[in-house]
C-alpha cells in the first residue's frame, strides 16, 4: 500500500472514530484524545484506547464500538483495538497521563465465561520457559501435533508477541478472516492457530508497551472463534514478566509445561518459571528436557553437549513430573524451518515417538477433569 493510500485510509479511520461518543462525557474518542498508537498496514488496523482504571470494565462497549466503526471503513480488512489504562487519564479529567499504565480486562469475572472464544475449549496448556533459546516454540508445535496424533482436537496460540514463530513452523501464510467481531483461526497440519505474526510482516519488530501486549493476548484468546477443542496449547514468551502473569491471571490454564535444556544456567531460569506458575496456582504438568543430547549419525554415540540429566534431576528435586527428553536432531530443525513439523509429517521418526510419549503423559496428568477457573493473584 502506497504512503498516500495509507494516509487516506488513516484519515478515514480517524473520521469514523470521531462518530464514537463516550457516553460519560458526551465527547468523541478523538476529541478526548484517548486513541493511541494507531497503526495501519496493508488494511490491518491496530490501536489502543486509554481509559480511567476505575472505568476499565465499563469501557468494553466503547472498545467494541470503535472496532465496529473502523471495520466499516472501506479498505479495512481487520481491526485490533485494546484497552489500556493509567492512574489518571484525560477521559476522567485527571492529570496528564504520565504514570505507569495498567492493563484493563474486558471484565473482572473469572473462568471460561469471561473469554467467549475459549468457552468450548476443554484444556488450555501453557508451554513456557524461563529463558529464550531452549527450543520452547519447537517443543510447543510438536507437542500440539502429537496431541493431534492421539486423536484430539487441538489449537495452538502463539503468545510470544515479540518473537512469533508459529506461522513459519506450521507453514501458514496470509491473514485471518474476521466478521468484525471474531477472528477465524488459521489451520494447517490438523491444528487451529492464531498468532500476532499473522497481523504483521515477519521482519517487523513488535514495539509494544506492556498493557498493549496484555490486552492483545486476552483478545487473541477471547476474540478468536476457536470452536470445540480438546486442548489449546499456548506457546508462551520466555521469562516471567507481564505476558506470563496475564495468561496465568486471566486465562483458565489447566497446567503448564516447562521446557529447559540440561545446563545449570538454563535450569536456574526454569526454576523461576516453575515458581511463578506455582505462586499463581497453575498446576505444573511437568518438565521437558530439550536438546538433551546429540546422536552421531556415523557412530550412533550420544554426546551430552549441555550436560546430562539436569532437567530430570531438577524435576525430582522440585517434586514435579519429568515428561521426557528430546535430543538435538537436524530433522527437527529443518522441518520446523520448512513449515513441516516433524511429528505432523513423519510417523516413523524416533523423535516423533518421543513427542507422542510426552503428549500421552501430559494427557494422563490432565485426566478427564474440567478446566479450573482462572485464579486471582494475591501478593502477600
Amino acid at each position: 500500500m502506497s504512503t498516500n493510500m495509507s494516509d487516506n485510509l488513516k484519515d478515514a479511520i480517524v473520521a469514523a472514530l470521531k462518530t464514537i461518543i463516550d457516553p460519560a462525557t458526551g465527547k468523541s474518542v478523538i476529541a478526548l484524545d484517548i486513541i493511541e498508537g494507531l497503526v495501519v498496514k496493508n488494511g490491518h488496523v491496530g490501536f489502543s484506547i486509554e481509559v480511567d482504571p476505575a472505568q476499565g470494565a465499563k469501557m468494553e462497549p466503547l472498545r467494541k464500538a470503535c472496532e465496529k466503526a473502523v471495520y466499516g471503513v472501506p479498505g479495512v480488512l481487520s481491526v485490533t483495538a485494546v484497552l489500556t489504562a493509567h492512574a489518571a487519564s484525560a477521559a476522567s479529567g485527571g492529570a496528564p497521563r504520565t504514570q505507569t499504565p495498567r492493563p484493563q480486562p474486558h471484565n473482572h469475572g473469572h473462568g471460561p465465561q469471561t473469554l467467549d472464544g475459549i468457552a468450548q475449549v476443554k484444556h488450555i496448556i501453557a508451554v513456557a520457559s524461563g529463558k529464550g533459546g531452549v527450543g520452547k516454540s519447537t517443543v510447543a508445535v510438536n507437542l500440539a501435533a502429537a496431541l493431534v496424533k492421539l486423536g484430539l482436537k487441538v489449537g495452538i496460540l502463539d503468545a510470544d508477541i515479540y518473537g512469533p514463530s508459529i506461522p513459519r513452523m506450521l507453514g501458514i501464510k496470509g491473514k485471518p478472516e474476521s466478521d468484525g467481531k471474531k477472528l477465524e483461526p488459521m489451520q494447517n497440519h490438523g491444528l487451529k492457530c492464531m498468532s500476532i505474526g499473522f497481523m504483521v510482516d515477519e521482519d517487523t519488530p513488535m514495539i509494544w508497551r506492556g498493557p498493549m501486549v496484555q490486552s492483545a493476548l486476552t483478545q487473541m484468546m477471547g476474540d478468536v472463534n476457536w470452536g470445540e477443542l480438546d486442548v489449546l496449547v499456548v506457546d508462551m514468551p520466555p521469562g516471567t514478566g507481564d505476558a506470563q502473569l496475564t495468561m496465568a491471571q486471566r486465562v483458565p490454564l489447566a497446567g503448564a509445561v516447562i521446557v529447559s535444556t540440561p545446563q545449570e544456567i538454563a535450569l536456574i531460569d526454569a526454576r523461576k518459571g516453575l515458581a511463578m506458575f506455582q505462586k499463581t496456582e497453575v498446576p505444573i504438568l511437568g518438565l521437558i528436557e530439550n536438546m538433551a543430547y546429540f546422536v552421531s549419525p556415523e557412530s550412533g554415540e550420544k554426546s551430552y553437549i549441555f550436560g546430562e540429566g539436569g532437567a530430570r534431576r531438577t524435576a525430582q528435586t522440585l517434586g514435579v513430573p519429568f515428561l521426557g527428553e528430546v535430543p538435538i536432531h537436524m530433522d527437527i530443525r529443518t522441518r520446523s524451518d520448512e513449515g513441516q513439523p516433524l511429528v505432523a509429517c513423519d510417523d516413523t521418526h524416533p523423535q516423533t515417538a518421543d513427542f507422542i510419549a510426552i503428549a500421552e503423559k501430559v494427557m494422563a496428568t490432565l485426566g478427564g477433569g474440567a478446566t479450573r477457573p482462572a485464579p486471582k493473584i494475591v501478593v502477600e
